[in-house]
């Protein structure tokens, strides 16, 4: 199956491919895949869709990185391909690089991935590898799309957790334990929201704050 007809049966599980990467011996995948196919949440509708699954109703731990270990390999059956996750390693497959090297996502001044649909709310529940020849060629180069500014706004960062191209994890840490902290917590990340396209992508409040939940724990 090619990216595409992958990308029609991703739909009705509310994924979407999101970059699709030509393979080589150094990703350490099997030699008979070609192509990868990276999957993230289709917005908007995802977060409604994943709530309503067995996974986040057993009260057992990590019912996203379940959802979408059943979900995902599902799919990887159905198209003769294999599942690959970015949670469960080590050995950690490389989903950041495999991110850059789609065409599709960038580094940000914040170092985090910006993704020309997803923006600053970049995020992949997994990947399928496809045993189908690699795309003839790189993916043209393109420049990353604008998140609002060249760096985050002050406004927008009002931890001080991102300075010079830096992220300081325990700065962010110590402001969601404050009160100016719980926009953060209870809606998600101000920086990440302060990108145009992250505000433009439909990934609902509630999901944010569960994600947050789990990083400041």
């Amino acid at each position: 199956m090619t990216p595409d007809a992958l990308a029609q049966a991703a739909r009705a599980c509310r994924l979407f491919v999101s970059g699709v990467v030509g393979l080589t011996a150094a990703d350490g995948l099997p030699p008979r895949f070609g192509t990868l196919a990276l999957l993230s949440p289709d917005e908007p509708g995802f977060w409604p869709h994943v709530e309503a699954s067995p996974e986040f109703r057993d009260g057992a731990p990590d019912p996203l990185d379940r959802w979408s270990r059943r979900t995902i390999e599902a799919l990887a059956a159905e198209v003769g391909g294999m599942a690959v996750f970015p949670f469960g390693g080590p050995p950690w497959h490389p989903f950041f690089a495999w991110a850059l090297r789609s065409g599709q996502a960038w580094k940000s001044p914040m170092q985090l991935l910006v993704h020309d649909r997803m923006g600053l709310m970049a995020s992949y529940r997994g990947g399928i590898a496809l045993p189908v020849p690699p795309p003839p060629g790189p993916p043209a180069a393109a420049p990353p799309p604008s998140t609002g500014s060249p760096a985050p706004r002050p406004g927008g960062r009002p931890a001080g957790a991102i300075t010079a191209g830096r992220y300081d994890l325990a700065a962010c840490h110590a402001w969601l334990d404050t009160p100016g902290g719980e926009n953060c917590l209870n809606s998600g990340c101000l920086a990440r929201r302060a990108c145009p396209l992250s505000a433009s992508y439909g990934r609902l409040a509630g999901q944010s704050a569960w994600h947050m939940r789990h990083f400041h724990r």
